[in-house]
This record gives structure tokens, C-alpha cells and sequence, in this order.
């Protein structure tokens, strides 16, 4: 399930540095002996410290540089210790260390003590500072300042202990001889401490974002988060009630705060780890416990940012046998959180669409491999805030490898054989849909993968409307980049407006899904007036409590389905102009985007309907969010809404020119003249299909597209079910199409008759006569122009004759003469006489009626 790109190897990036040096001091050309090397931290900058045993008896510490790939000796401790934690500061002037009591070998720490905590400076190697004694672990952390800072005269430590305090060391430093750095008071370094966390019994920090979260007990669970800033202050920002056995930690539990290699830590009941997200505006704190009386798992991930909690309960099938084997995985990639439990199951949470667990990937059983290297299970997740991306460690086996989920294994999903015995089938798909649009929806690739797969298996899935999934989740990605609070507003599934959702999309078997709203999160201190993450995040707190309230916050598209219809049958007001304006707004945006892609003949008619219907949308969806979101501001509000028309027709325009592409079609197309071969049938079929899904939801299609349904429903249907397609509206007659079928088509028998069809089913027939050369339809354009003609004159009791002589008016004919006589005259008296009369005249009308007659009495034929 996941995609793994190899980032730092022990053996490929450290190893060989180090039997050079080892080579070096043994003065030997190669050194071949036994190379132990063991990961100790990762620091903020991305540098990873580690330690090896020296082949002289010696315990050296160093540092690979992942920026430019270069290893760098650090310290080296004349005799073999145990370092259980290490820290580097970011100026690399000072190295923290904690030792670990070597009980089995004969030299002892001193003074004696299960832990010593040093400070030692290292630029150049010089004095050694005892922190701490103490008889239990102590781990170490260097805070990184964001900003840079041209003075190295202070560093900032953390000692974190496993009698559950935190302390903060204020390391003062001084230059010697221009460019030693060293202590400045070292023996007022203990009354350099501050006291910054008491009474902790899990804790947890987050290198990339300089805070620390812990646990604390009394009557309940209590998570605090401590931010730490650039000017050496901290204070409490958050506050969050946790639901936890009370039992939960029968000891002290770090979490990210480097590796311990000698210290066997038993696994706990409990794990939790905290997940944040600066570019997702979202927080997670997800955590497991086990179930005492069932083989079954419980999990619950609190999204702050939602200001809910859902929980899982996952049937197991059989016990475990240890509680290492309860101890899921979680990793966040993007908008997800992944929990993963080895040999059992895989689930993909969706943290933005948490409401039904369709849009979450379930799987089990031997599809639920998630495809890491090591079996090991003890791998430590190193994520950044300002990353959509995950970096997973493995300090075991010394590896880290940035993590991604798979594409290729979800398009997998997506083609899965139907009729699957655990009726899973249908939900694993949506799922998988919604996760590569969300999480790989900016390759082109991957979007031309799902789009081939509609084509290919429109009839695969019943449950849902695969079109609209796919519209909805690709439309609803560009929107919330631009805030989070449009989670709730704009749609994203058609699930939601469904009357009766299936069962197969409503249920997983084996897992029951609870969900718990207003997780009563409290923000404090400079989080309420912060700018960035912190009041990012307390706003979409507060503005989700808002929606839950509201009965109706999502905008549904078939809102607009009666406005639209009102719209059609008025005739042109100012309301009309102003949404005709919308409707320019947006074709200008596409022509934009893509000038010059003439691939498919699309944006090239006039349509009035969808013209409409297009600066329709852009009006109601910017009145909902101006409603509900003022704080965007009415500019990027129209511009967000603007982008989202614009992108649905360009959506649809690239899945056309995708089947397009595939079935080698060409401008032949509209030609009328010609059947249609397998590729036409493919393409009119899934452009039927889209169709109906954008009935469904009442969005609008570019300009064009009726039309060139039309004309490839010509090309493949018969005749007949042609003409009931457009009496069931499936079919649009556009003025384009209609005039290609009335020139294209030579006058047969059939095709008189086609055209007689299309004729009477148009509202106005009438207008469309001129575009046919035909005897009825000249004699229809003949009589509706003498009767418009004389109708504007009928006021008038007589006509003056002008005297002038007309030869082509026949004696033998001579009321025929005297008609068309008096609209000669009425031409000459008028201002513009062929106005909108197509160019009829009196010679045309006469002509016609003679010809007309010729016709009746069987001297001509048609």
C-alpha cells in the first residue's frame, strides 16, 4: 500500500565512511572488523546522529549531514558507554549526552548513578558538564530557533525524565580566541534551569514544529501541548480530555525522543501519538487500546481541526499473543492517517471526509500489506508539518525511506473483479478513489488511469455514480487548498444526497465506527491571537461547531435546478445580463488555461441553456459561501467560485479528449453523412453517461457538447431511437446540430423524413425552415413572411400603387400578380424590409406559390 523511496542507509551512507576512519587509527590500508552502528536522533535541520564502538576500546559519536551528504566525528569517549540519548545543538558548538549504566561490563559510570546526563563542548573539544545523576532515564533535546540568528550565544536545552518532569536549561556561551565557543557560567548552569512540565506519564515531541505534547493523570486524561518559541519562551496552547483506561502506562513513555538501543521497554496497553499539518490546517491525536473481553482492537483519532473523535472497534478474529501484536501503526500522509496493524488490517482514515466510513480504505487479511521493508514492527514515523509527504525510521535495521500511498496499488483497488464474497467490493472503490484524487490528484498520470477506468467500467459499480464521484472529489480538492472550512460547504459526494444509502457503503464488516462531536479542545495562552497554524486551526474548531448547527451548510448543486428552469422562460432582463457576465467570467478562464487545445470540438457555439445554467452556478455558489464564509472576503470568494466553474468544464473537456485520444477519433465526427464505427459507440456511450451525472447533480456541460452528442447519437443510433432519445431528453437539438442536419443531408426519402422528425420536436420550428431547401419549407417561409408583412400594415385601408410594370407577373395568374403587386409596394415603403425575414421578398413568395402549384397538380416533382 505504501510507495518507498530509500532516503538514509547506515550501511550505504555511514558505513564506509566509518571503516576509513577506523582504517586510519588502526593504520591499516582496510579495516574489516565488526562496524556496530546505532541511530541515536534525527534533529530538526535533518542531520542524524549516531554512535559506533571504536576498534580501540572507544564509544565515538557522529553526524551525517543529509543536505550534503557528509559524515562528521563528533565526540569521542575514551572507553566503551551506553548512550541512550543525544542531542546536537543547531550552531553544532555543544553535544548533549545520556549515559546508561554498563551493568554487565566492569568499568562503572561515575559518579555512580543508572544515568549521567553531560554537557560537552565541542567547537573545539574542550570542557565537560555533569547535568544530571540521577537513577532513572533522562532523555535530551536541543531546541532549533525557526529564525536565523547571526549570535551563537545561547543555547536552549530540554531534560525530560523519566520521574515525569521537564526542565529547560538556559546555556549561556562566550567566544575565546575568536573561535573557541564554550560555557559562560558553567557552574550557574543548574540555576539556569526552569521547570516547564511536572506529572507527566507519556510525552511526546515534535522536532519539525518545536512542541511537546504530554499526558498527565488525575481524575482523567489530560493532553497539554507545549509551544516553544524563538525568544526562549513556552507556555501551554492546547488543552484536550482524553478517554483512556486507567491503567494505561505502567511506565513513562517517550515518544520521538531518539533511540534507546539498550533499554528494553516494555510495550504499553495504550500507544498515542500526536499528527499535525500546516498546509492541511489540521491536528490528529490517535490512539489504540485493546478490548478485555473480545480479540479486537479499539482506536480513536481526535480531529481538532473537525472537533470530533471517531472511534473503531475492529474485529481481530483471533487473540493475540502479546501485547506487541496490539500495537498499531499510525502514519499520516496528506489528508490521511493510516493505521495499520501487522498480518490484520490496514485502514486509511480520511480526516477531511470523516463522516461514513466509505471514504476510508479498509482492508484485511493478506491485502492489508502495507510493504515496508523490515518485519520488525518498531519503526518511529518522522513527519513534517510543512509536508504532505512521511518519512519513516526504522532504527533496527538503519534505515529511512519517505513514504507515500500507492498509486499503483489503488488503481489496483479500482479493478477489482465485482462480486467479491465480503461485499466490499463497491465501498474499497470509492475509497480508493477519493484517496488517489485527494492524495495524487496532481498527476496527470494517475487522473488519466482513473479516467480510463470509468470508460472502460461504467457498468461495474451500482451502489454510486462513478462520473459524479469522480467530478465532486476532483472539484472539491482545488477548493479546500483555499480553506478548510469549505469541508463542510461545498460538496464532495454524491453519497450524501442519497435518499437510502446501500449497505454495502453504510457498514464494513467487522468494524463498528462511533462518532463523538464538540471534543471540548481548549486553546490558550498566544493561540487565541497567533497567526498561522494556531489561529487557522482554533477558527475551523469554532466554524465546525457553527456548521453543526446549521441544518443545511453543504451546497447542493440541485438547488439551482428551479431557478434555472425560471431563468430559461424568461426573456432577456437585467438579472439575465448579470448572469450572462458570470458565464464570460468563466469561459475566459479556460480559454485561459488552455488556448489553443482545439482536440475536441468544444467552446466553439453559442449554447444558450448552458450559458445560463453556467453563470447560474457561479451566482448561487458564491451567495452560499458569502452567506457562510465572510471571512474569505468577496474578492477571493468570487475568484474560488469563478476557478471551480471554470475547472468543472475543463474536467469534463479532459475526460473527453482522454476517450477521444484512446478510440483515435477525429473531426469526421460531425459528419452526419457517415455510420459510426466501435470507437464513435464508445465515446457517445460515456458521454451519455456524463451526461446523466451532471443532470444528476444540475452542473453545467461546456458549450458544444450537446451538439456533439447529438451528432454521434445520429451516427450510431437508428433512426428511431435517435428521435426517442430526444423525446426522452437525453438528446438536445442545438441550432448548430440541427443546421448540419439539414445541410449535410441530401433531401432522400429518409432523410426527409428525419428532418420532418426533428422539425415538429423543435419549439419553434419556424425559425429553423431557412436553414432547408425545401418546397414545404419555402412555402412555410413564403406564408409566414406575407402574413407578418401585411400584419404591420393592416391598419392601412388601401396601398397607392407606384405605376411600376412587373412583366414577371403573369396575366394567367392573376391574383397571384395582384399579391405579389401590393408587397412590392409595401417592400419599397418600408425602412427595412428584409428584417429578420432571412431575404424573402415578393419575387421569392411568387416564385415559391408557382412552383408549389407545379407541385399539386403533378407537373413537377419535388
Amino acid at each position: 500500500m505504501l510507495k518507498l523511496q530509500p532516503k538514509f542507509d547506515l550501511r550505504r551512507d555511514v558505513e564506509a565512511d566509518i571503516r576509513r576512519k577506523e582504517a586510519t587509527v588502526c593504520r591499516v590500508k582496510d579495516y574489516s572488523g565488526a562496524v556496530e552502528i546505532l541511530i541515536l536522533n534525527t534533529e530538526r535541520d535533518g542531520c542524524i546522529l549516531y554512535s559506533w564502538k571504536g576498534s580501540t576500546g572507544t564509544t565515538r559519536v557522529g553526524k551525517y549531514d543529509s543536505s550534503t551528504k557528509q559524515n562528521k566525528l563528533l565526540y569521542t569517549f575514551d572507553k566503551q558507554v551506553y548512550v541512550s540519548s543525544c542531542s546536537l545543538n543547531k550552531e553544532e558548538t555543544l553535544l548533549a549526552v545520556s549515559l546508561a549504566q554498563n551493568t554487565h561490563g566492569e568499568e562503572h559510570l561515575k559518579p555512580m548513578s543508572k544515568c549521567l546526563t553531560l554537557l560537552i563542548e565541542i567547537h573545539p573539544i574542550n570542557n565537560t558538564k555533569v547535568l544530571k545523576a540521577v537513577d532513572c532515564r533522562v532523555k535530551v533535546q536541543f531546541l532549533y530557533p525557526e529564525s536565523e540568528r547571526g549570535s551563537v550565544h545561547e543555547s536552549h536545552l530540554l531534560l525530560l525524565t523519566e520521574d515525569g518532569y521537564v526542565d529547560q536549561y538556559h546555556v549561556l556561551l562566550t567566544r575565546h580566541d575568536g573561535y573557541k565557543v564554550v560555557l559562560a557560567n558553567p557552574e550557574r548552569l543548574s540555576k539556569m534551569a526552569e521547570r516547564v512540565v511536572e506529572d507527566f506519564c507519556w510525552v511526546q515531541w515534535d522536532v519539525h514544529t518545536q512542541r511537546l505534547y504530554y499526558l498527565t493523570q488525575a481524575d482523567k486524561f489530560l493532553l497539554r501541548c507545549v509551544q516553544f518559541y524563538d525568544n526562549r519562551n513556552c507556555e501551554t496552547v492546547l488543552e484536550l480530555p482524553l478517554e483512556m483506561p486507567a491503567n494505561a502506562f505502567s511506565a513513562v513513555k517517550f515518544v520521538n525522543l531518539g533511540f534507546d538501543h539498550h533499554y528494553a521497554e516494555k510495550p504499553e496497553r495504550v500507544k498515542i501519538e500526536v499528527f499535525t499539518n500546516r498546509l492541511e490546517r489540521s491536528m490528529c491525536v490517535c490512539y489504540s487500546r485493546p478490548s478485555r473481553d473480545k480479540a479486537e482492537l479499539i482506536y480513536s483519532v481526535v480531529l481538532i481541526h473537525k472537533d470530533c473523535s471517531k472511534t473503531f472497534r475492529v474485529t481481530l478474529g483471533q487473540p493475540a499473543r502479546d501485547a506487541l501484536q496490539l500495537q498499531p501503526l499510525f502514519i499520516p500522509i496528506g489528508y490521511y492517517v493510516v493505521v495499520y496493524l501487522h498480518k490484520r488490517f490496514l485502514h486509511c482514515i480520511n480526516s477531511r471526509q470523516q463522516e461514513m466510513l466509505c471514504h476510508s480504505l479498509f482492508l484485511s487479511g493478506d491485502d492489508a500489506d502495507l510493504g515496508l521493508p523490515s518485519k520488525s514492527g518498531k519503526f518511529t514515523v518522522l513527519h513534517k508539518e510543512e509536508s504532505s509527504s512521511t518519512a519513516m525510521l526504522d532504527p533496527v535495521g538503519g534505515t529511512i525511506h519517505d513514504v507515500q500511498l500507492s498509486s499503483a496499488r489503488l488503481l489496483q483497488i479500482l479493478h477489482s473483479p465485482s462480486g467479491r464474497a465480503n461485499n466490499m467490493a463497491d465501498a474499497q472503490r470509492l475509497a480508493a478513489l477519493h484517496c488517489l484524487l485527494l492524495h495524487s490528484g496532481d498527476d496527470p498520470n494517475v487522473e488519466l488511469e482513473i479516467i480510463e477506468w470509468l470508460c472502460d467500467n461504467l457498468n461495474v459499480v451500482d451502489s454510486f455514480n462513478q462520473i459524479q464521484e469522480f467530478i465532486l472529489a476532483s472539484l472539491y480538492k482545488i477548493s479546500y487548498q483555499r480553506s478548510l472550512s469549505q469541508d463542510k460547504l461545498l460538496p464532495c459526494s454524491s453519497v450524501f444526497d442519497m435518499k437510502e444509502v446501500p449497505a454495502c457503503l453504510a457498514t464494513i464488516p467487522g468494524v463498528l465506527s462511533t462518532t463523538r462531536l464538540h471534543i471540548e479542545s481548549v486553546f490558550k495562552g498566544q493561540a487565541k491571537s497567533l497567526q498561522g497554524f494556531w489561529s487557522e486551526l482554533q477558527w475551523n474548531t469554532e466554524r465546525t461547531t457553527y456548521f453543526e448547527v446549521d441544518p443545511n451548510p453543504r451546497y447542493k448543486t440541485s438547488y439551482i435546478e428551479a431557478y434555472w428552469s425560471k431563468l430559461m422562460a424568461e426573456e432577456a432582463s437585467s438579472h439575465m445580463t448579470h448572469v450572462l457576465e458570470n458565464t464570460k467570467k468563466v469561459l475566459a478562464m479556460v480559454d485561459t488555461w488552455d488556448l489553443g487545445r482545439k482536440l475536441v470540438p468544444l467552446f466553439q457555439e453559442e449554447d444558450h441553456h448552458q450559458r445560463l445554467l453556467i453563470g447560474l452556478t457561479v451566482e448561487k455558489l458564491r451567495g452560499h459561501l458569502n452567506t457562510h464564509l465572510p471571512r474569505l472576503g468577496k474578492k477571493k470568494i468570487d475568484s474560488l467560485v469563478i476557478n471551480y466553474v471554470a475547472k468543472l468544464l475543463e474536467l469534463i473537456r479532459h475526460m473527453l479528449e482522454s476517450v477521444w485520444q484512446k478510440h483515435k477519433l477525429g473531426p469526421h465526427v460531425l459528419c452526419l453523412t457517415q455510420r459510426g464505427g466501435p470507437g464513435d459507440w464508445a465515446v457517445f456511450h460515456f458521454m451519455l453517461r456524463i451526461l446523466e451525472a451532471t443532470r444528476g447533480l444540475c452542473m453545467p456541460l461546456p458549450p458544444g457538447y450537446h451538439t456533439l452528442l447529438a451528432a454521434l447519437a445520429l451516427r450510431c443510433l437508428p433512426r428511431h431511437t435517435f428521435l426517442q432519445y430526444v423525446d426522452h431528453r437525453f438528446l438536445q437539438l442545438t441550432e448548430t446540430f440541427v443546421s448540419r442536419l439539414m445541410t449535410d443531408l441530401d433531401n432522400s426519402a429518409a432523410n426527409e423524413k428525419l428532418k420532418f422528425s426533428v422539425l415538429k420536436r423543435l419549439p419553434e420550428e419556424n425559425r429553423f425552415y431557412h436553414m432547408w431547401d425545401h418546397p414545404v419549407t419555402s412555402v412555410s417561409i413564403s406564408r409566414d413572411y406575407v402574413k407578418n408583412l401585411l400584419g404591420r400594415h393592416n391598419k392601412n385601408k388601401g396601398f397607392a400603387f407606384t405605376g411600376r410594370d412587373n412583366t414577371s407577373f403573369g396575366a394567367e395568374f392573376l391574383p397571384l400578380a395582384y399579391l405579389a403587386k401590393v408587397l412590392s409596394n409595401i417592400e419599397e415603403q418600408a425602412l427595412n424590409p428584409f428584417e429578420e425575414q432571412g431575404n424573402v421578398d415578393a419575387t421569392f413568395v411568387e416564385e415559391t406559390a408557382l412552383k408549389q402549384t407545379l407541385i399539386l397538380l403533378g407537373f413537377e416533382g419535388k
